[in-house]
């Protein structure tokens, strides 16, 4: 192996014994090779964190949200650093009232706002754990979450007020306490009633502790801070559990990753809020601006009015998934393009010869500073004009999008990889480094990373090129799933955190994600689809022998490959006048329209969510086999195979829905 430059080697790989596979050698960044840096002295939990910007910036900007007339959105109005401790000391009173303590399961629910970070900030205080509630996980993941992690008090969006009370009278066993971020209704009030709930409006909440005074429990490290449910393969959310340790390792990871490139976060940072704090990654971020004394402004919950919020609140770091940024490069691909022959002729060879400048190794700014003036500065000025940031995770971000807003936006386009067993970023790209474009970086210098061979996909994780499955050991890592110990004891071996995503390391210490492990799809948006469980929900449709579905990490939706039912088919084209053999009508497109149209019906009798709705099909009316090698001998699908086989298929499919 030849020497790489992000990460030194700190043990041997070894060879497969006993049946287990073979396992790479363990790398760890070169800036921990003498060890990792401890976490700051004092500094116990993230309420710690939080106390000690409130000491060093209390008149800073800390949480804004844009004022509202009548349905317009205008200024930002902002709490300081002491208001909204201030407000974090009621609102613990009260829930202290309410007879919840240290230990206790608060529960959140609803888009990113002031008092969503309050609301977690009071559960810090209080050593609760902080149990965010989110209904994409399906219709009745709120009430397994509150049920499951035996959530005693919860606090919603005024819109999500009546989605909890769905979950009555079964959630009744435990909730007993539920609040608005804004008011509720008489009618929510009496409904409330006979499910003996207490419900208050946020500022009757408010008032409860008023004339209160409790002491703070002792935090440690070790405590629950948040237990964040995410969709697991199979079955039921899973319940991850983070420590106050996870997320104070992963925030001096982070700095001193930056700090290293001179791109440290600090005070005077802005931060746009719209990726839900109710994942990880939106979470630890928020958490590390807290602890610089950084300001945050929320969104106004309208995505296709965010590039409004952008321009209004002139961010310095912009967090995205892919779609946003995929959103963000078509409109400006779009106004490039209808500029007029001249504009766009000069906007393309700035491009080129900025790309050039770039690849030869000049950082963004050195690259052609002329021609940002000139050129680029509009894109910029579009995106509020401060913005030097933008970070990319929860799905590969194409190599075509990622460079060129490296290249317009100048900013730096940053690409991170991580779990939420992981807390977040466990892999972050350099910036100004055009070869890691399409890679999630080197690791974070909190963890070692190693590769374990995957045989039954022909991964090696000794080979020439080494790939595996990658294996994450560190301080920042999960505490388990709650009540799961069964599932924890499945990923975590001997302190190594198998994260079913297979990876490449690059000859520089990069990891370039390959393909996932397990038969699981993510979509561009971030949304996990098990598909085996999808197949399975399809092929009930008459129509339809055997079905293959497919998605792409870099599209929103899925594609099939179907074997339809040749009695049903053939009776379906007599009926509607179509001739020839089943060969021939499986090549009509009236035909594919029709069996799509059946799958649609099929996904909407069984609830299916939208990104589970298959958009395209191709019709084989050869049925999957073994002479193919689609099949293993016990008929089980070979996802590689079927993936190579019908490559160009899937490649048409995409493009007809676009």
């Amino acid at each position: 192996m030849e020497e790489k430059k992000y990460v030194v080697e700190v043990e041997k790989g070894k060879e497969g014994r006993n049946g287990r596979p073979s396992i790479g050698p363990v790398y760890r960044n070169v800036l921990a090779k003498d060890g990792f840096r401890p976490l700051s002295h004092g500094l116990e939990s993230c309420w710690d964190i939080f106390c000690e910007s409130v000491d060093n910036f209390p008149d800073s900007r800390m949480l804004g949200e844009r004022e509202m007339f009548h349905g317009q959105a205008g200024k930002y109005i902002w709490l300081t650093y002491r208001e909204v401790y201030d407000l974090v000391l009621k609102v613990g009173a009260s829930i202290r009232v309410c007879g919840v303590k240290q230990g206790g399961r608060c529960g959140i629910y609803g888009a990113n706002c002031s008092n969503w970070v309050i609301s977690m900030q009071a559960c810090n205080a209080h050593g609760l754990y902080c149990v965010p509630l989110y209904d994409t996980l399906g219709a009745g993941a709120v009430e397994y979450i509150i049920c499951h992690a035996e959530v005693s008090i919860a606090f919603a969006e005024e819109t999500k007020i009546s989605e909890v009370l769905k979950t009555f009278p079964n959630a009744g066993k435990f909730l007993k306490t539920l609040v608005s971020f804004g008011k509720v209704t008489q009618e929510q009030k009496d409904m409330a009633g006979t499910f003996d709930l207490k419900l208050y409006s946020w500022d009757e909440f408010l008032l409860l502790g008023m004339q209160e005074k409790f002491d703070l429990p002792v935090k440690k490290k070790t405590d629950i801070c948040t237990i964040m449910y995410t969709s697991g393969t199979t079955g039921d959310p899973k319940g991850v559990m983070i420590s106050n340790e996870s997320i104070l390792t992963l925030i001096s990871g982070v700095n001193h990753h930056m700090e290293t490139m001179n791109e440290e976060f600090t005070d005077k940072d802005v931060y746009l809020s719209y990726l839900p704090l109710a994942h990880i990654f939106d979470r630890v971020i928020e958490e590390l601006f807290i602890s610089k004394g950084a300001s945050i402004g929320f969104w106004h919950k309208d995505v296709k009015q965010l590039v409004d919020d952008i321009k209004e609140l002139k961010p310095t770091v912009f967090c995205a998934v892919p779609r946003v940024l995929d959103r963000i490069y078509s409109g400006l691909v779009e106004k490039i393009s209808s500029a007029g022959f001249l504009k766009h002729k000069l906007f393309n060879f700035a491009y080129n010869y900025k790309l050039g400048s770039m690849s030869k190794g000049y950082k963004h700014a050195e690259a052609a500073p002329i021609l940002d003036k000139i050129i680029f500065n509009k894109v910029k000025e579009g995106l509020g004009g401060n913005l030097r940031l933008i970070l990319s995770g929860a799905a590969p971000l194409s190599s075509t999008v990622e460079t060129y807003l490296r290249i317009v936006t100048c900013a730096n386009v940053l690409q991170g990889y991580g779990l939420t067993e992981t807390c977040a970023g466990s892999f972050v790209a350099r910036p100004d480094e055009l070869a890691m474009v399409g890679t999630v970086g080197p690791p974070l210098p909190i963890i070692d990373v190693c590769l374990e061979s995957v045989p039954e996909m022909g991964y090696d994780a000794l080979g020439n090129t080494p790939r595996g499955e990658i294996c994450i050991r560190g301080k920042c890592l999960f505490s388990g799933y709650y009540k799961r110990e069964d599932l924890t004891k499945e990923v975590l071996v001997d302190g190594w955190f198998h994260t079913g995503d297979v990876g490449e390391w690059q000859p520089d210490g990069s990891m370039k994600i390959i393909d996932r492990k397990k038969n699981i799809f993510k979509l561009s948006q971030g949304e996990y689809v098990a598909v085996e469980n999808l197949e399975g929900i399809y092929s009930l449709a008459s129509s339809v022998d055997a079905i293959w579905i497919y998605g792409s990490s870099y599209e929103s939706f899925l594609v099939a490959v179907v074997n339809p039912n040749m009695g049903a088919l053939q009776s379906w084209a007599e009926e509607n006048g179509l001739t020839g053999d089943f060969d021939t009508i499986c090549e009509n497109p009236k035909a594919k329209a029709y069996i799509l149209s059946e799958l649609t019906n099929t996904a909407k009798e069984k609830k299916l969510k939208g990104f589970e709705f298959i958009k395209a099909v191709h019709l084989d009316p050869i049925p999957f086999d073994m002479e193919r090698e689609l099949l293993t001998p016990t008929h089980k699908k070979k996802r590689v195979q079927f993936l190579k086989y019908y490559q160009n298929i899937i490649d048409t499919l995409y493009k007809s829905k676009r």
